[in-house]
C-alpha cells in the first residue's frame, strides 16, 4: 500500500478515541505506518494511501467531528479504502452481535463506498461531558463495554486488506 493509513476519530469523552489508538496499534504492530488523530486534527489526505474513521455514537448520531470530516474529505475518501467504525453501545450487545451502522453512518458508508463497518461497545463513566451522559451515568447506567480483542481482531483485519494485492 502507498502511503500511510490514518486513524481518523470524532470522541467526546475518550472513548472512541481510546478505540482508535488500538487500532492504530495494531496496524502498527502488522507493520503499516499510522497516524492517529482527532477528525477535527486531520486537514488533509493527500499522504494518506488509506482512512479509517470512527465515530462515538450519541443519540443514534456519530459523533459531530466524525460526520464533519466525512463531509469535508468525502471526494478524497472515494479515491482511497476506507473503513469505518462506531462505538457506543453501553451494554454487551456489540461484542456478541453485528450491530448494523446508524442511518448517518449508513450514509456516509454508500457515499465513500466503505469496505467495512463495525460497532464496537462504548465507555461512559465518570467524570463526562453533556447533560444525557452525566444522567446516564449518574443513574449507574453508565460502564464500560469496549471488547478490545474485538478491536484488536478488526484491526488486524483492516491490515490484511490492506496488505492484499491491488492496494
Amino acid at each position: 500500500m502507498k502511503g500511510k493509513v490514518l486513524v481518523a476519530y470524532g470522541s467526546t469523552n475518550g472513548s472512541t478515541a481510546e478505540i482508535a489508538e488500538r487500532i492504530g496499534e495494531v496496524l502498527a504492530k502488522e507493520g503499516l505506518a499510522v497516524d492517529v488523530l482527532p477528525a477535527a486534527d486531520a486537514t488533509d489526505l493527500a499522504s494518506y494511501g488509506a482512512v479509517v474513521l470512527g465515530g462515538g455514537l450519541y443519540a443514534g448520531h456519530w459523533q459531530r467531528d466524525a460526520r464533519r470530516f466525512a463531509r469535508r474529505h468525502r471526494k478524497a475518501l472515494t479515491q482511497r479504502p476506507v473503513w469505518l467504525f462506531s462505538s457506543g453501545p453501553l451494554d454487551p450487545s456489540a461484542s456478541e452481535r453485528d450491530i448494523p451502522p446508524a442511518p448517518g453512518v449508513r450514509r456516509v458508508a454508500d457515499r465513500v463506498d466503505a469496505r467495512g463497518h463495525i460497532t464496537f461497545g462504548g465507555r461512559l463513566e465518570g467524570e463526562v461531558k453533556g447533560r444525557i451522559a452525566r444522567m446516564i451515568v449518574n443513574s449507574g447506567k453508565g460502564g464500560d463495554y469496549r471488547d478490545f480483542e474485538q478491536i484488536s481482531r478488526w484491526a488486524a483485519m483492516v491490515a490484511r486488506d490492506l496488505e492484499g494485492p491491488g492496494i
